[in-house]
């Protein structure tokens, strides 16, 4: 452990902002496999509800940070691309 005061500071900081991104993290991860799942199971429909959602979260975690923008349009791409290559 640091003896310093900030030093302290930023370990509880750094602790505090890893849990977040860490949710963040799993609530796209969540959303893209539920659109991923809709997709191996045939249902358009659902597969297209969820890319919405999946998008928006995709977006708010880019918008926080957690990812590089052209790694969340790269994801967004290719979960739409999935979804428009339904038959």
């Amino acid at each position: 452990m640091a003896n310093i005061k900030s030093a302290k500071k930023r370990i509880l900081v750094n602790e505090t902002k890893a849990a977040r991104n860490k949710a963040i993290r799993s609530k796209v991860k969540t959303s893209i496999k539920k659109v991923e799942s809709a997709i191996t199971a045939g249902d358009k429909a659902a597969a297209q509800a969820l890319l919405v959602s999946a998008i928006t979260e995709i977006d708010k975690a880019a918008t926080k940070g957690v990812y590089h923008k052209n790694n969340a349009s790269r994801k967004v791409s290719r979960i739409s691309k999935a979804v428009n290559a339904m038959a």
